[in-house]
């Protein structure tokens, strides 16, 4: 296999670096990483500054901005061949419902399907069991050479932070949703100027049986197709309706 690996939270990374070394036993992998954190950046390109890029070993690249910078750069770019997969991860933390509209890890992963590679978005639900979350991508793509996924589309996981041991299984799921996030915290600057810092997300509001919610709590992996087209179809017919009243 060939794979090009991207994610949000640098190039240095704990979570890049023991995918790359766990897929590296099984593929051509290329790593095209931004320098720095850039959790939170969603989609975001860079479009009026110039990119760098710094080759640290061959085929390893960090590059001078964002998630889907890195992966569009490589893909366009620096990648010589089409890949088989775009894995982006191991996410330092969950991307679990709403996450995924702000997530920069789901947004390599979207850049990556938007230029016609089948992706991956991989989340460990913690900070530690990273070879747990490695684990189980290499039986996803296992699973997938002996018989391939049933359609093309990019593919949402979230593992529990536990041992390999410890995982229940796999659930398929749909994605729930939070609550509001928390407040902003107000504070002062060492020369009393007000700053802000985003508050942590809300607490789960949709977390049922079928969620991505529900099965990590359950220590169970969740696997979450998503799709691109954000059109609200059931209400066309409603809006066009309104429009010729």
């Amino acid at each position: 296999m060939r794979i090009l690996i991207s994610n949000d939270d640098g190039y240095h990374a704990q979570g890049i670096q023991t995918l790359t070394e766990a897929l590296s036993t099984i593929a051509d992998v290329v790593v095209a990483a931004p320098d720095r954190n850039c959790s939170g950046a969603s989609n975001s390109l860079t479009l009026e500054n110039p990119l760098r890029v710094r080759e640290l070993a061959p085929q390893r690249y960090a590059v001078q901005g964002t998630p889907t910078d890195s992966v569009h750069l490589a893909l366009r770019q620096l990648v010589p061949w089409e890949p088989d997969f775009v894995i982006t991860g191991i996410n330092h933390g969950a991307n679990l419902g709403d996450d995924v509209l702000y997530s920069g890890t789901v947004a390599a992963a979207t850049e990556g399907f938007f230029l016609g590679a089948p992706a991956i978005a991989v989340s460990l639900c913690g900070h530690q069991h990273f070879e747990t979350a490695a684990h189980v991508v290499k039986q996803f793509l296992a699973k997938n050479q002996r018989h391939a996924a049933p359609s093309h589309r990019l593919i949402n996981i979230n593992v529990p932070d536990v041992p390999i041991d410890s995982l229940e299984g796999w659930k398929v799921t749909r994605l729930g949703a939070r609550h509001h996030a928390e407040d902003v915290i107000k504070q002062s600057d060492p020369r009393g100027k007000p700053i802000y810092w985003v508050g942590a997300p809300g607490q789960t509001q949709d977390a049922g049986p079928g969620t991505d919610f529900h099965a990590i709590a359950a220590q169970y992996v969740s696997i979450t197709p998503l799709q691109v087209d954000l059109t609200a179809h059931d209400t066309l017919g409603v809006f066009s309706q309104w429009l010729s009243e």
